[in-house]
């Protein structure tokens, strides 16, 4: 099923030019086009398409298989594709699926699952998407739900997790292992964890503790934070701000020196300006951190492939040398640089953060769906041959054409829209949830694809990642969605600041 019956996609068309706009400074900043409007009506429809097939098929499992019409439990069997829509039916005033939520967090059971858990997986989905409803609920959307023993419970049953959780912490430097068994209270045996499972915790646990008043979880997580601020040794930071990829955990220094805003390392930066925007006051350090490593990205990392120079990527870097390589999981970086430049005044971070944006793009706007790849390359030396013409034309040369429901370019055009209100990025969103919704959708739901550069999409994977709940259809609809607390503001003005997984979570100073 490509088009919903409710609206014709056809209708509204794909919009704006495949290429780069120019910056008008007379247009409106946040614009309200006549259609948009439609646009995130068709949005929604699209999330209640995918939410009604998961609850048919899948509820309580973690994911719908939307092909065979199964299910899965890749998170814990803790429902994790409900926990992780209930910010975005929240925002798009979804009541029926958020009450069905609601009831459904009450009858989970933290300590009990028969497979390992991912501290990093389970705190930006289940704890970060607990925690951002009940800010949600007891703030702007506090008339939504009558029940507020429901709401209260929300945060209960974070505590809940917390406490099952934060043995982890428990090793000679505060490193956490990632891979835990809750059931026996022992880990994978892993001696070093990664950058950005180490440092992507501390919004979530600090936030708990800011509502608890407990301080445990804020201390035992930004302990863990302390040995990434403060890296140790100095090969673990090759250019100021950039850090290795992995830490001990047992004595917390680094054990490379692996510089990269790729996948395993990218939402540690990510972090480091949002908590700053979470609390100023607090975290001014994770600011501070940020810009040496925004600055020391645009003087060592930024990379322009040799047929494209107009195009901007962030290679990665170790001992001397240069990958000439990124993935779709990279493209949050714009939005970083966005957030960032907006937050401290900085032209040059927003300006740069518009050129990541563009490069984003273009991976969409080259591929023959219109989606872009999961990874791809620009090594002159490295082309494929049956690739060359494509990289002459290009820019890049594919390396991985799958789609699995990744949000991070359409997360971008929103910072970008939400910046500067140009228009064309509203454009440049809506043509890529066409091409999802055309290419990736199913009878129940939407399906990963194996090869985003063949037609329709290559064959299907039989997974619709919980994300596609908490971070595409979020993204997608805020972008035309009308003005409201937790949009995203320029400069000081954000109400609450949205976590990896695309929850918004109420800043502190408000």
């Amino acid at each position: 099923m490509r088009v919903p019956v409710s609206l014709s996609l056809a209708a509204l068309s794909l919009v704006g030019s495949t290429a780069a706009h120019p910056l008008a400074d007379t247009e409106e900043v946040l614009h309200r086009d006549s259609d948009a409007q439609q646009k995130a009506d068709a949005v929604k429809e699209a999330f209640q398409h995918a939410w009604d097939g998961y609850m048919k098929y899948a509820f309580p499992h973690d994911e719908l298989h939307p092909v065979s019409n199964g299910y899965g439990d890749s998170r814990n069997g803790w429902g994790a594709s409900a926990v992780d829509a209930l910010s975005t039916a929240i925002i798009m005033g979804k009541t029926d699926v958020v009450n069905t939520i609601l009831n459904h967090v009450a009858t989970i059971d933290y300590s009990q699952t028969d497979s390992d858990v991912s501290l990093f997986e389970t705190t930006i989905r289940y704890l970060g998407g607990m925690l951002s409803g009940y800010d949600l609920l007891t703030g702007p959307a506090s008339s939504m739900v009558q029940d507020s023993t429901l709401v209260d419970n929300l945060l209960t049953q974070a505590k809940n997790l917390g406490d099952v959780l934060k043995f982890a912490f428990n090793t000679g430097s505060g490193v956490p292992y990632n891979n835990i068994n809750i059931m026996s209270q022992a880990n994978d045996g892993s001696t070093t964890n990664g950058l950005a499972v180490t440092g992507t915790l501390v919004l979530e646990w600090t936030r708990l503790s800011d509502l608890t008043g407990d301080d445990e979880y804020a201390t035992i997580s930004q302990k863990a934070e302390s040995h990434l601020l403060n890296p140790q040794p100095s090969s673990g930071e090759p250019f100021p701000g950039l850090v290795g990829s992995n830490i001990n955990i047992e004595n917390g220094q680094f054990t490379d020196g692996y510089v990269s805003w790729d996948g395993g390392d990218d939402s540690f930066y990510e972090y480091l300006i949002k908590m700053y925007v979470y609390d100023p006051k607090r975290f001014a350090t994770y600011k501070d951190r940020w810009v040496l490593a925004a600055e020391s990205t645009i003087n060592h990392l930024q990379s322009h492939p040799e047929p494209r120079p107009d195009l901007t990527w962030l290679s990665s870097y170790q001992n001397g040398k240069y990958y000439l390589s990124s993935q779709h999981l990279t493209c949050f970086d714009g939005g970083s640089f966005l957030l960032g430049g907006t937050v401290l005044g900085r032209e040059d971070f927003i300006d740069f953060g518009l050129k990541l944006v563009d490069g984003c793009e273009a991976t969409y706007n080259a591929t023959l769906t219109k989606i872009g790849p999961d990874s791809w390359g620009w090594d002159p030396n490295s082309v494929p041959s049956d690739q060359k013409a494509f990289y002459e034309k290009a820019g890049f040369y594919i390396t991985s054409g799958a789609y699995i429901l990744r949000p991070e370019v359409i997360e971008s055009f929103y910072y970008a829209y939400r910046v500067t209100g140009k228009q064309f990025y509203r454009d440049w969103a809506w043509n890529a949830f066409v091409a999802i919704n055309a290419t990736a959708r199913t009878d129940s739901g939407f399906a990963a694809l194996s090869n985003v550069n063949a037609a329709n999409g290559g064959s299907k994977y039989d997974n619709q990642e919980s994300f596609l709940f908490a971070e595409v259809m979020k993204y997608s609809y805020l972008i035309h969605a009308d003005d409201a607390e937790w949009q995203v503001k320029t400069g000081d003005k954000n109400t609450f600041v949205f976590n990896t997984e695309a929850h918004p979570v109420r800043v502190k100073h408000t």
